[in-house]
């Protein structure tokens, strides 16, 4: 696909350039976009009103939160279709811990059993099993969960925190 875009990409380019280059030609013949603009009369700024203002401020925040539910059920969407084909046979990551740049410490669990494992950017090494049925317990119980509903939790308890000015206590 790589070599597809970089094929395309300075024809697409061209073609874009020629279009904007052809479309200024022409507007420039007829005296270019100001031609009809009187430099005579001073426009006035109109008055604008607290209900403009107000409803500037509404959709603002509608389309706001319009933003927010569309990533969530984006996120719940693509979330739940990748884990579940990955996950299809019951393997999961429990925990991982970065040791530096390209290197992490990863508890998995796959078909049942819980490995312990060494990643790094060019290898990944068995590094031992866990069978302590109360460490696997604990392992599963601080399991991280869908990521976007634990940030969007933080982001209310903020907003809670903040009172608007105008708020009466």
């Amino acid at each position: 696909m790589y070599t597809r875009l970089k094929f395309f990409l300075p024809i697409l380019l061209a073609l874009l350039f020629i279009t904007l280059n052809i479309s200024c030609d022409a507007a420039g013949t007829d005296g270019g976009y100001l031609a009809g603009y009187d430099t005579e009369t001073v426009p006035k700024p109109t008055a604008v009103s607290w209900w403009s203002t107000l409803a500037y401020l509404l959709s603002l925040v509608a389309v706001f939160a319009v933003v927010v539910v569309l990533a969530y059920f984006t996120a719940k969407f693509i979330g739940g279709r990748f884990n579940a084909s990955r996950s299809s046979g019951g393997g999961r990551v429990l925990e991982n811990l970065p040791l530096g740049p390209n290197r992490s410490v990863c508890v998995v669990k796959i078909a049942g059993r819980v490995f312990l494992l060494g990643v790094t950017e060019n290898n990944i090494t068995l590094l031992s099993e866990i069978t302590d049925d109360e460490e696997i317990e604990t392992l599963q119980e601080n399991a991280p969960s869908d990521i976007f509903p634990q940030n969007f939790s933080t982001l209310s308890e903020l907003v809670q925190k903040i009172q608007p000015p105008f708020k009466k206590k």
